[in-house]
């Protein structure tokens, strides 16, 4: 089923940062739209009625990050994410009193901006994709983070169920170590792969007999098989 991909507002005077930023939410599935300055910025916010967060510089010329927070402030609690280049407390706590939502200091991972985005989209009900998921007897609903197998519900840890719900969309796919960190833990962890051993051994233990869904692939990860 096709989706309006959600629009996200990204405003930033320098080209290069508004171009690696728009790359990954593109790639996210994210719909983007650039503003250069502050006042382009709040121009679009009025003149498109439809977007669902911004990501904001607060260093720029003609209007800064914060006069944009207030104005928009006056009229909207769409979700805003701040990046500074300072990481000074006094603006964190100016931004968290004008309702800054998130605060990312420069330079940051796109990967780790894209995360917070979405986060903060489930957090405020927007970004409710394919709400529910089943495959073999194990149904998932997203929205509600709840696991039912045959009917019956079971209590995943968060970490469990999203790696239950990465297992399942990628049902039939092998899966490595790698991916499955950058996936599930939305990050590029610096660690070691036991991580995700021992939560698919859990995994498996809450999952009784459907646990011989998740199949190991040796020296590789794992794979999700319908039985």
């Amino acid at each position: 089923m096709a989706i309006d991909r959600l629009k996200i507002l990204v405003v930033d005077d320098e080209s290069r940062m508004r171009k690696l930023v728009r790359d990954f939410l593109v790639k996210s599935n994210f719909e983007v739209l650039e503003a250069a300055d502050g006042e382009e910025a709040v121009e679009i916010f009025f003149n498109q009625k439809d977007i669902a967060l911004i990501v904001l510089d607060v260093m720029m010329p003609k209007m800064d990050g914060w006069q944009v927070c207030r104005e928009i402030r006056n009229y909207s609690k769409i979700p805003i994410i701040m990046l500074t280049a300072k990481s000074d407390e006094r603006d964190e706590l100016q931004g968290f009193q004008l309702g800054v939502d998130e605060y990312i200091s420069k330079p940051f991972s796109p990967k780790i901006l894209v995360a917070r985005i979405e986060a903060i989209l489930r957090r405020t009900n927007q970004l409710n994709r394919d709400e529910i998921i089943s495959c073999g007897g194990i149904s998932i609903d997203k929205a509600a983070h709840q696991v039912l197998i045959d009917g019956k519900p079971v209590e995943l840890s968060y970490k469990e169920f999203e790696l239950l719900t990465y297992f399942i969309e990628n049902k039939g796919i092998a899966l490595s170590r790698e991916k499955i960190l950058n996936n599930v833990w939305n990050y590029d962890y610096f660690g070691d792969a036991r991580t995700i051993d021992t939560h698919v051994k859990k995994l498996r233990s809450k999952m009784g007999e459907k646990g011989d869904m998740i199949k190991t692939i040796w020296g590789m990860g794992y794979k999700l098989e319908e039985e």
